[in-house]
């Protein structure tokens, strides 16, 4: 099993989610963050300077089974893609163990329901 972390623009939030829905990976977390990137920006607007170096994006949480990774890996690129600086970062971790609360199922089966 493994964890996959992807920070992308709040803009893709609908469209990442509708491809992973596609790619049949239905369940995940997510979550509003806000980060700090490489372009340094400052904006006037009525005589006021706001700095937009803070970047707000979204953090989803996706734990899938190891043969799913590639798969919701692609879903997420393909979507949250733009080509442009800020489309964001996806971090891939190991995850030892998974128990579902309700029927102590334990491993690969406590992620889905069988089909």
């Amino acid at each position: 099993m493994k964890k996959i972390e992807a920070i992308i623009r709040k803009t893709k939030f609908e469209e990442v989610k509708e491809s992973l829905l596609e790619a049949d990976i239905e369940w995940f977390s997510y979550y509003d963050v806000r980060g700090v990137g490489k372009t340094r920006q400052e904006r006037i607007y009525r005589g006021v300077v706001y700095d937009t170096s803070y970047i707000e994006r979204t953090l989803l949480t996706i734990v899938v089974r190891d043969v799913n990774v590639e798969r919701t890996v692609e879903a997420i690129v393909k979507t949250a893609q733009t080509g442009e600086i800020g489309d964001g970062r996806i971090f891939i971790s190991p995850i030892d163990d998974s128990i579902r609360i309700r029927t102590g199922e334990r491993g690969d089966i406590s992620l889905y329901n069988p089909k």
